[in-house]
């Protein structure tokens, strides 16, 4: 009897449907494999040869001897461990926008790192201020504003300006002073620089309470928001990356971004009408005025206490503002391809256009 009939007579005769359905799917995997055997041929090699492309995979390579502010992380725990991961592969993961962020740390970090020495705070703080804002002036849908982020109520508690004329967080000098203050505050309470950058997330008593109700003096014990949770992680991953680029893959293409110019300062202890006829006075205009000096808010200085107030005017009148302009106002979304190629006059005529809407 062949196996064809065999079936056959199988499938006719009263069978029980269970052992009809294994037989069916005992025959369907025995066609399935006549079907391999007989299209396979052992002439044919693989190719696993991507020579041609350009894509690229990197390990995460963790250095294993991170720290933060001099205070070494536990890397051991399994927990510190994932989060570092999860930080530093999202990070790897934006290779090609982190160019821009590598130009932008090369003309601000010269002005951010002399006030953190002068201030007495560590150098790795200046990495706090890329996550707040990327180093640009952003204002948040808190009200949170500046490279540092600052509220309203923080800013003037620490004796910055706020109002609808003069917002001093945008002053990356006096906003760099007071978030240092910040630091401080926090290290006097935990004695601790970890703890301390925490707190700038979270504030104080939310690192105090944490502390409190989970019974540790330690960072990487506490469980805590995830954006807090990651806070340091992502600390960790921005410095490896810019102080390290090759480790995330990013290689020649990292320019040297031009420093500040060099400014002449003029004081002011009195109100001020009209800061475009005040622009024009000291030989300048309402664009460079306030590309530089970030802070001017309004059309206006009341100065009713007479304070003196110094505003910083680029030396050098042809000066590409481009490169300035889209980080103090990040939020007016200046169109970078025709900055690029358009002349001194183009260039200003474009941002007066903006900054009238």
């Amino acid at each position: 009897m062949t196996i064809s009939v065999w079936i056959l007579k199988i499938f006719r005769e009263p069978t029980p449907l269970y052992k009809k359905t294994y037989l069916s799917l005992a025959l369907w995997t025995l066609i399935s494999f006549l079907i391999m055997f007989i299209s396979f041929d052992p002439n044919h090699k693989i190719n696993l040869d991507y020579a041609n492309s350009n894509f690229k995979v990197l390990g995460l390579n963790i250095p294993t001897n991170l720290e933060f502010a001099g205070e070494r992380v536990p890397q051991n725990d399994y927990q510190i461990k994932e989060s570092l991961e999860k930080e530093f592969f999202a990070n790897k993961s934006w290779k090609n926008s982190s160019l821009a962020l590598f130009n932008k740390a090369q003309k601000w970090f010269p002005i951010i790192e002399p006030i953190l020495k002068k201030e007495g705070v560590p150098d790795d703080f200046k990495y706090v201020a890329i996550i707040e804002s990327h180093l640009s002036n952003v204002i948040s849908p808190m009200g949170a504003s500046g490279f540092w982020q600052l509220m309203p109520v923080t800013a003037q508690h620490y004796g910055l300006i706020v109002n609808s004329e003069v917002d001093e967080r945008l002053d990356v000098e006096k906003a760099t002073v007071v978030a240092c203050k910040h630091f401080k505050d926090a290290h006097h309470y935990f004695k601790n620089w970890t703890l301390s950058a925490a707190a700038y997330n979270v504030g104080i008593g939310g690192i105090q309470n944490a502390l409190k109700k989970q019974n540790t003096n330690n960072y990487y014990d506490l469980l805590l928001n995830n954006e807090t949770g990651s806070f340091i992680y992502r600390i960790l991953a921005y410095k490896t990356l810019l102080s390290n680029p090759t480790h995330f893959g990013v290689k020649n293409k990292i320019k040297k971004s031009g420093s500040f110019p060099a400014f002449k300062i003029v004081k002011v202890d009195s109100s001020i009408t009209n800061l475009s006829a005040f622009a024009k006075h000291i030989g300048t205009n309402t664009i460079v005025l306030k590309t530089f000096n970030p802070w001017l808010t309004g059309e206006q200085l009341t100065n009713p206490d007479k304070k003196t107030f110094q505003f910083k005017i680029p030396k050098n009148k042809n000066i590409d503002l481009s490169v300035y302009f889209n980080d103090v106002f990040p939020q007016e979304a200046i169109i970078d391809t025709t900055l690029k190629t358009a002349t001194l006059t183009d260039t200003l005529k474009i941002i007066t256009d903006t900054l009238k809407k």
